[in-house]
């Protein structure tokens, strides 16, 4: 039998080793357990500092939250990275600009990672509105990877719901050769987003549509 390839998500800034990078394995960490095997989390940088590891005050960041920062070494973004990817998050719409140029049929799986966030905290909203689907006997992994391929187009379809009250607020922080304030106001507005992600997926793993399907009408 066929292995279902895993959810492919991208992490994108600038260096590659401050912000990128606390995205990259805090996702990874928190998607490795609702649905184990069935994500792959890499970043990359449009000014990489390649072969660096990760700033020390955001591996702190990483270790807070539960993450592994080591063994980690800033990539240099190109379209052979892009190449079969599901969903890339970047930190600024600077950054998706960037990837755009790199690749235009990133188009629509192409996010700033606030914007999305709050798209899919939109969405969450609205999940008793309408049952889930059923996901029968379907392989968890493969149901999976279905779920997430198409989420960047029903994410999009909410956008408009989820404007933020100035553009800002779709950008992180770039903290390098600042102060550790400046990584913890980072922290503050990266954390959120990453949370309202990890909870969207377990909201919509498999075992948790059959254990609580959702109720519509009294």
């Amino acid at each position: 039998m066929d292995i279902p390839a895993p959810v492919r998500i991208l992490t994108v800034c600038t260096g590659n080793i401050c912000r990128s990078p606390v995205a990259e394995r805090l996702l990874q960490t928190g998607l490795n357990q609702v649905v184990p095997g069935g994500f792959e989390v890499a970043s990359a940088g449009t000014r990489a500092m390649v072969g660096d590891p990760m700033q020390p005050i955001s591996a702190d960041i990483v270790r807070t939250y539960g993450g592994d920062p080591d063994g980690f070494e800033a990539r240099q973004l190109n379209s052979k990275i892009l190449r079969g990817v599901d969903l890339v998050l970047t930190m600024t719409s600077g950054h998706r600009g960037e990837v755009l140029q790199q690749d235009a049929s990133m188009l629509k799986r192409t996010f700033t990672i606030r914007e999305f966030a709050r798209m899919l905290d939109v969405l969450d909203g609205r999940a008793t509105d309408a049952p889930a689907e059923d996901p029968g006997d379907a392989d968890p992994l493969a149901a999976n990877t279905a779920y997430w391929r198409s989420l960047p187009a029903r994410a999009a379809g909410v956008r408009h719901l989820a404007l933020p009250a100035d553009s800002a607020e779709n950008d992180i922080i770039d903290p390098y050769r600042r102060s550790p304030e400046v990584y913890r106001q980072m922290e503050d507005e990266l954390a959120p987003a990453i949370v309202s992600i990890l909870r969207h997926a377990r909201l919509n793993s498999v075992p948790s549509r059959r254990r609580h399907p959702a109720v519509s009408g009294p």
